[in-house]
Formats: structure tokens, C-alpha cells, sequence
């Protein structure tokens, strides 16, 4: 398959699976479809295709977790607890199980290590739309279960930022250093949120033709301080979409504006692109069975735990949403290699 070739299939993916899904009535369906059909197309792409894909998905997700920071109202810290609670003890309890799977896989504990804080991630960028639709929550439990998906992902972002330069040149003043400036660009952006919010609400109700460029050129601008202040720009602009009032004007919302690029483009391009990276070969291969059957012991733990003791209020597949991160999952396996 040649270049024009796959830009062919990309455009009549984009045009169709959304369609299909709101057909079906399963807009949580959206992504998988996306990352299957880069499954099965990536052994059809050239390399220059897949780097390509690769490097273009990244800006897709960096919009992704922007727009989903936008649908989160954070509640104050005193009610944030309860949620934040409940993240300590799901992830931490599992930090046993993936340390003796570790050490199976001769993984140092250090390795261990960034392998649990990676694996107990939540994916609030994924599973969103799942948690949209998902049918079986209470309606006094929604906000509970999604804030402590908010809690999963953000712990894993922090204890990762601490083991990644641990495991690269071991314990010293760099991690303190690290993590001084990710908090110190989380409290900039909430401390000029107010501003932000002003300067996105004036470019949507000036600006006409120029619009979207404009208001992702700011989200884009506000990313690239972050990573220089030690926040990985897709962080950054979670933190930036959770921190920002909702700007709005003609009764559309933020994301409405911006969707011509992000939905219907880059965020489509980043699933795909996540699919491409699986090799077919792996899936039979030790590697693939023991990843397959690790997940599987993986899955079986939580669901105890769902069932007798870290309860959600919700039924007995709720647990589900608090799925992985296959984004710092990637990025953890990235850096163990």
C-alpha cells in the first residue's frame, strides 16, 4: 500500500466509523475501531508511513486529553478525597501482584516498579466516552468513579515522573528538580486560568475564518511552556482543559470549535496510529502469551477486588473503566527497553 493509497483508507475511516458507531448506539466503540483498523493495516504501510502516522497521532492526543479535561468539573480538594482515596488503595494493592509478575519476567524492582505505576494507570482519554454511556452507575456514583479515574491517571503521571530519571540514572537531584517544575506548571496554569479562559472566549467570538487555527495555536503555545518546565506537553494539556471554565458562544462548547482538527482528524489518526505500533508476530510469540496471560491474572485481581472489597457503587463490570493507560503503558515499555 502506497502513501495516497492509505491516505484513501484513513479519509473513508474518519468518514465512516463515526456513523457506524452512532448507529449502533455505542459511541465507546469509536476508538477501539480506530486502533483495530491500525492493527490490521500496519503490516500493508511502509516505515515512513508508520513514523509518520506516529508522530501526527501524538498532537492528536495531545488535543484528546485537552477535551476531555474540559468535560471534568474538579470538585474542591476536601471532596476530591474520597475519589483520591480510593485510587491509592486500587492501584497500590495491585503493586504486590505486578512486582512478583516482574520479577517472573526478570525485571529488576526498580523495573517493577515503573511497570506497576504504568499498569494501574487509567486512560480517562479512552474510557471517557465509555463512562458517558456506560449504563451501569447509579446516578449519585457517576462523578465518583469518574473523578477516580481522574485520580488513577493523575498518580501514575506523578510516581512515573519520579521513577523515569530513577530508572535512567539512578536516585539524585534531578528528581526533586522534576517534580518542583511539573508542580510548579500545574500551578501556573491554575493560577492564569482565568486569563486563558478570557483570551479562548475572545479569539471564539473575534475571530471567524481563522478560529480553530487560533484557538489550537493557544492550547499548542501553553503545551510547549509545560514540557519546557518539565510536564509532558499531552499532560499539560489535560491540566490546561481541567483548569479552563467553559468558554462558549452561540451555545456550542469549547471542543465544538476545535473538532474540524481534533475529532474529525488527529484524534481519529492517534487510535490508529496506536494500533499500527502492535506487530502481528508478537501476538503468538512468548512475549505476546505471557503478556496476554499477565493481563488476564491482571484482570482476574481486579475484579476480586472490585467484588469484595474496593466497591464503586456501581455493577459488577464497573471496575472495567479503571482500564489501563495503553498510552503510558507504551511509553513505560518504550523506556524499559
Amino acid at each position: 500500500m502506497n502513501d495516497i493509497e492509505l491516505l484513501i483508507c484513513l479519509i473513508l475511516l474518519f468518514m465512516a466509523v463515526p456513523d457506524w458507531c452512532h448507529r449502533l448506539r455505542r459511541p465507546a466503540l469509536l476508538f477501539p475501531f480506530f486502533i483495530l483498523f491500525g492493527f490490521l493495516l500496519g503490516p500493508l504501510i511502509s516505515n515512513g508511513a508508520g513514523v509518520m502516522l506516529k508522530q501526527a497521532g501524538q498532537y492528536g492526543f495531545l488535543l484528546l486529553l485537552f477535551e476531555v479535561g474540559l468535560e471534568i468539573d474538579l470538585p474542591r480538594f476536601r471532596e476530591f478525597q474520597p475519589a483520591l482515596r480510593f485510587a491509592l488503595g486500587w492501584s497500590l494493592v495491585q503493586y504486590p501482584l505486578v512486582l512478583a509478575l516482574a520479577s517472573f519476567n526478570q525485571l529488576t524492582v526498580l523495573q517493577g516498579l515503573v511497570s506497576a505505576a504504568a499498569l494501574t494507570a487509567c486512560s480517562v482519554g479512552m474510557t471517557h466516552s465509555a463512562w458517558q454511556a456506560y449504563q451501569g452507575l447509579p446516578h449519585d456514583r457517576r462523578d465518583f468513579v469518574l473523578l477516580a479515574m481522574v485520580a488513577l491517571e493523575l498518580l501514575s503521571i506523578a510516581v512515573l515522573a519520579v521513577e523515569t530519571p530513577a530508572l535512567g540514572k539512578g536516585v539524585n537531584w534531578l528528581i526533586p528538580l522534576k517534580l518542583a517544575g511539573i508542580t510548579f506548571t500545574v500551578i501556573l496554569i491554575a493560577h492564569f486560568a482565568e486569563s486563558l479562559s478570557a483570551i479562548f472566549q475572545l479569539i471564539i467570538e473575534k475571530t471567524t475564518h481563522w478560529r480553530v487555527y487560533w484557538l489550537v495555536l493557544l492550547i499548542l503555545a501553553v503545551c510547549a511552556v509545560g514540557e519546557r518546565l518539565g510536564l509532558s506537553g499531552a499532560k499539560t494539556a489535560f491540566v490546561l482543559g481541567l483548569c479552563l471554565s467553559r468558554a462558549r458562544h452561540d451555545g456550542l462548547n469549547l471542543e465544538e470549535f476545535i473538532a474540524p482538527i481534533s475529532r474529525r482528524f488527529l484524534i481519529p489518526l492517534f487510535f490508529v496510529a496506536l494500533g499500527t505500533q502492535v506487530s502481528w508476530g508478537l501476538l503468538f510469540s512468548t512475549i505476546g502469551l505471557t503478556a496476554f496471560g499477565t493481563a488476564m491474572v491482571l484482570l482476574g485481581a481486579r475484579e476480586i477486588l472490585h467484588r469484595r472489597w474496593w466497591k464503586t457503587g456501581g455493577d459488577a463490570n464497573t471496575y472495567l473503566l479503571f482500564c489501563p493507560n495503553l498510552t503510558i503503558v507504551a511509553l513505560a515499555a518504550n523506556l524499559l527497553l
